[in-house]
């Protein structure tokens, strides 16, 4: 017996947008089912966010595969745009889902307050009673510790491990969280909300993707608070597990904004093993308890790096990590191995987690992403405690 087009539109929910991750039915992106043939032959009308969609091959494949196991034989997938107006209600359904901790939620801020935006006072998803994410952020007191290396295979590690993730590059001056994850294409924009770029199942945004990368960065203060504040409310984040923010290095602008705009974050304090780097990376630590947010654990990068003889030699000493951990009375997380691999895979956008998932850095990261998810939450907001 052929299948009836409410079956079909049944077997089309299934199908997601491959940007968005949300069911092209909900989306309405479905324009029209035609039953031909006897049912043999089904002719689907999808309409794209945007014109000339780079994911329009994969679409035409998920909505054939969702629909042959019906007994159709020719599936004909037709391609048109969305209008204007199309375009603003998927905007809404993305803004009502943004941070809400499920579907249902109108995308209104908590007691009408925790809003972003001098004008418009869009609301902060991060800061919803709904949103289940935890942000993670990591820091160091000073360049060159790593740090960028660590946030990004950190984030792929967690994804491999079935999580939601999502990589805020918030070092503006500095960033480079596009290229280690080998992020070449720009984010869509649809109507005003921008959609991340998603690469090892990571999402991504990055000030990176909207300058050249010889391009310098010469903004002052209020220009970087806006910046940071349109990364967080005019980007489809959905709604993360996790998402992990790579700060600046040092204590400036950019980390006392983020400590305003995601006091819920928990701080990661990474370093590496000589003393000069656990005096240096104090000051960031020492920050984040000034501003009440959580210090949770010292990551120690480039402990060690391992011959081919199997000989493990510290080149830059041992036990800054250690030190820093009990001075700041939070764990030692991890310890990483400097491999030339590891700094490889950042150059040319193939991360080792990814990579070479049993190397021993990876096997590290898998560690951290462990221990980090192990320790759970520090602050649990729940929604039906809000005072209103």
């Amino acid at each position: 017996m052929p299948a009836t087009e409410p079956q079909l539109m049944e077997a089309l929910r299934g199908v997601l947008d491959p940007e968005l991750h949300i069911s092209i039915v909900e989306l309405d992106m479905v324009k029209g089912v035609v039953v031909a043939q006897g049912g043999r032959k089904v002719t689907v009308t999808v309409a794209l966010t945007v014109a000339g969609c780079p994911m329009r091959t994969e679409i035409t494949e998920r909505v054939t595969a969702a629909l042959t196991p019906l007994g159709v034989e020719e599936v004909d997938v037709q391609l048109t745009v969305m209008t204007e107006a199309e375009l603003s209600g998927v905007r809404d359904k993305m803004r009502a889902r943004q941070g809400s901790g499920g579907a249902g939620a109108t995308g209104a801020a908590p007691g009408g307050g925790h809003t972003l935006g001098h004008e418009s006072g869009t609301p902060n998803p991060f800061m919803s009673p709904g949103s289940r994410t935890r942000v993670l952020g990591i820091s160091s007191g000073k360049g060159g510790v790593g740090k960028s290396s660590v946030s990004v295979n950190l984030a792929v590690a967690l994804a491999q491990a079935g999580h939601t993730v999502g990589i805020l590059d918030a070092d503006v001056y500095g960033f480079s969280v596009p290229k280690m994850l080998g992020i070449s294409g720009d984010p869509v924009v649809i109507d005003d909300m921008i959609i991340p770029p998603v690469a090892y199942g990571v999402g991504c945004i990055s000030i990176g993707f909207f300058v050249g990368d010889d391009q310098p960065v010469m903004w002052r203060g209020p220009m970087l608070h806006k910046a940071l504040e349109q990364f967080l409310v005019d980007v489809y984040w959905g709604d993360p597990e996790f998402l992990i923010v790579d700060m600046p290095p040092g204590t400036g602008d950019v980390a006392l904004s983020m400590a305003q705009y995601l006091p819920r974050s928990e701080i990661y304090v990474v370093t590496t093993p000589q003393a000069a780097a656990q005096r240096v990376a104090q000051r960031t630590a020492y920050m984040a308890k000034k501003v009440n947010m959580p210090l949770r654990g010292v990551i120690e990068n480039m402990s060690w790096f391992t011959g081919d003889d199997g000989t493990r030699y510290e080149l830059f000493g041992r036990g800054g990590g250690e030190a820093l951990a009990a001075d700041l009375g939070v764990p030692l997380l991890a310890q990483l191995p400097l491999m030339p691999a590891l700094r490889e895979g950042g150059d040319v956008g193939r991360p080792i987690t990814a990579t070479d998932p049993t190397s021993e850095a990876a096997v590290a990261f898998e560690a951290l992403a462990k221990a980090i998810v192990a320790r759970g939450a520090t602050r649990v907001f729940r929604p039906e405690l809000t005072i209103r």
